[in-house]
């Protein structure tokens, strides 16, 4: 419940988005302090993904990973409540390099974040943060940008972030004949970038971080076991003598955020379930890895969630539906989203394709406003963050329940066995 007087650890995770860069910086050191003593630990999935590898039907469930866009230290509150009560270990928080800058947070503010949450919960255990798309973005230069997620991902581990994936796809150019040659340059970023990361962590007390690859960009044509084969082998070629990535993003008909039809509504993606299925049975049989990640799924219909561990997914990444859920819940003050409409009409009004609807500009385009309207709808009327976050908290819960994740907290406690400590 929340209070009418919040409690300090409220003020905390307040404090950590939105004081003071000096306050927050002691708000976040103040809420790492109290995590230790309360029992919640950051750490990876790696060993647990090992296992995964070795042997699959000892983990018939998918990871959720859920991005904090905003409402963060409620949406956090939510995700954690739901846990606590579905007897949940395996789920991940994160945020995507592109969310770090469209909403105004950085890794060691969703770091403080969820363990403010955790503590406000009363969680105790393992946490798993995650960076989500670190990204090539092609148009900036590559190997300019390879400096920037070597800084990135520094700045992450730090913070406690050990699981990061590495997203490359980018550089894929299906123009060439061969598969080896479209996957050259991905497989050949992601092992630099691997290697990066092995070395940052070889000191850290416990597991080896969780690293992911990505074969195919979402949105894009599905991907193939030729993609699969192409990327590793390359990956390998270029990796040496350390260890490698334990998943891998691929392609299987979806697209960020779902394509909104005119009128708003996600139009209904056909996802192939078959490629997903053999290219999570190849990641695990041929390069010992746990499996597919899927990206881009929070919009498809419920009923679908179940065959995601049916086809031995091991991962599931999750995000525009829950901002959909704030945006548009009954107790979201009209005015306020009227605002956010404006603010992207002004600002974004270039990417108006006349083909567009209204509704089907603003679908995509409305995260670009978290930045903006962060603090003002976090610090919305307690009652109507109670009702949003509750929203959210029954999202999860069925999310967990459809993932098959419930009562997996004695498996993490069990495979996730030492903590990691950022240098």
């Amino acid at each position: 419940m929340m209070d009418s007087a919040p409690p300090v650890i409220d003020t905390l995770a307040h404090d950590v988005l939105f004081a003071s860069d000096p306050q927050k910086q002691q708000s976040r050191q103040t809420i790492k302090e109290l995590a230790g003593k309360h029992g919640i630990v950051l750490s990876s999935l790696y060993n647990m993904y090992r296992e995964r590898a070795r042997s699959p039907q000892q983990f018939p469930f998918t990871v959720p990973a859920l991005n904090i866009r905003g409402l963060s230290f409620d949406f956090c509150r939510a995700i954690l409540r739901a846990a606590i009560k579905q007897k949940v270990g395996a789920f991940i928080i994160e945020l995507a390099r592109s969310e770090m800058e469209y909403t105004d947070q950085r890794p060691d503010d969703i770091a403080a974040v969820a363990l403010a949450a955790g503590i406000r919960e009363g969680y105790t255990g393992f946490l798993f943060l995650q960076g989500d798309h670190y990204r090539i973005n092609t148009q900036l230069g590559v190997d300019e940008e390879v400096r920037s997620l070597e800084k990135l991902i520094e700045e992450s581990y730090a913070a406690g972030f050990f699981n990061v994936d590495i997203d490359a796809s980018t550089t894929v150019d299906f123009s060439k004949s061969y598969a080896e040659d479209q996957q050259a340059r991905n497989g050949e970023i992601t092992a630099h970038l691997t290697r990066y990361i092995r070395r940052l962590g070889r000191d850290s007390n416990g597991a080896p971080l969780t690293i992911g690859g990505e074969i195919g960009e979402i949105g894009g044509r599905n991907s193939t076991a030729e993609d699969l084969h192409g990327f590793m082998s390359v990956f390998k070629s270029k990796l040496g003598n350390v260890e490698g990535i334990s998943k891998v993003a691929v392609q299987t008909g979806t697209r960020h955020g779902g394509i909104p039809g005119p009128g708003g509504s996600v139009v209904k993606a056909r996802l192939d379930f078959a490629t997903l299925n053999e290219l999570s049975r190849l990641a695990r049989e041929e390069y010992g890895l746990a499996g597919a990640v899927q990206h881009g799924a929070s919009t498809l219909p419920e009923e679908l969630f179940g065959k995601f561990p049916d086809s031995g997914t091991a991962e599931i990444h999750l995000s525009t539906e829950f901002q959909n859920i704030i945006f548009h819940h009954p107790a979201f003050p009209e005015e306020l989203r009227e605002e956010i409409d404006a603010y992207v009409d002004q600002h974004y009004a270039k990417e108006h394709e006349p083909t567009e609807t209204e509704e089907q500009f603003l679908y995509p385009h409305r995260k670009f406003a978290w930045g903006h309207f962060q603090k003002t709808i976090a610090e919305l009327p307690s009652g109507v963050r109670q009702a949003l976050a509750q929203s959210l908290e029954d999202k999860v819960a069925k999310l967990f329940w459809h993932l098959r994740v419930e009562n997996t907290r004695d498996i993490v406690d069990r495979l996730v066995t030492l903590p990691l400590t950022a240098r």
